[in-house]
């Protein structure tokens, strides 16, 4: 199989893609930028729905490259939840995430104090984002959602296992945070009601009887 630099050279040679690797919060951003000798590079768009959208156009004209690429070449129709697998495993050469093996003294260990000679590997996060954009650049090219190999379970499958792999030996936690609940305010206390104090005393009332009454009427 042809290397990546070949594989992007043999495009066209009026035409140059080169890869570009960005590394932001300890993860790799892939993509592969368009460029012409006889006109000038334009400035990144701002809107980050426009450098979404670029970044997944760029990451689906690669890949087609590479299937053209393959040996033997394959078509799209023809491409299966294994080959995205073979792309991405094939992307690992290109990595600059630092996987501790079990075996490193560094294993487990998030700021390691030395060098070592582990191997360097695309990170999960850039991955799980380049599947992303390829799974919504198939079906946006006319593919159908039930035949995206994008989505198939080999592809859920590799990317958990990366995850999980990457996690223990970098020492690093992919969990997302959960938001804590905002406690609920207690019901407003009602303001107290005004108690009446007055008395009212009924009009007439019969004569006393019993201890203490008089023995004659007045």
């Amino acid at each position: 199989m042809a290397s990546f630099t070949e594989l992007v050279e043999s495009s066209n040679h009026h035409h140059h893609e080169k890869i570009n690797i960005e590394t932001v919060n300890n993860i790799e951003i892939i993509s592969v930028s368009a460029s012409s000798s006889s006109s000038a590079a334009t400035p990144a768009p701002a809107s980050s729905s426009s450098r979404y959208e670029n970044q997944k156009r760029r990451d689906w004209n690669t890949f087609g490259q590479y299937l053209r690429n393959h040996r033997p070449p394959l078509t799209l129709s023809r491409c299966s939840g294994a080959h995205v697998l073979e792309f991405l495993r094939y992307l690992d050469q290109f990595g600059k995430t630092k996987v501790h093996t079990p075996m490193c003294p560094f294993y487990g260990h998030p700021n390691p104090p030395a060098p070592c000679p582990c191997p360097l590997k695309q990170a999960w996060g850039s991955l799980d984002a380049l599947v992303g954009r390829l799974r919504a650049a198939y079906e946006e090219n006319g593919g159908k959602p039930e035949t995206n190999p994008f989505g198939a379970r080999a592809v859920r499958l590799y990317l958990r296992e990366v995850r999980d792999l990457q996690s223990k030996a970098r020492g690093v936690s992919y969990e997302k945070k959960k938001k804590r609940k905002r406690p609920t305010p207690p019901p407003p206390i009602p303001p107290p009601q005004l108690l009446s104090t007055s008395v009212q005393l009924p009009l007439s009332s019969p004569p006393p009887s019993g201890k203490g009454a008089l023995p004659f009427e007045l």
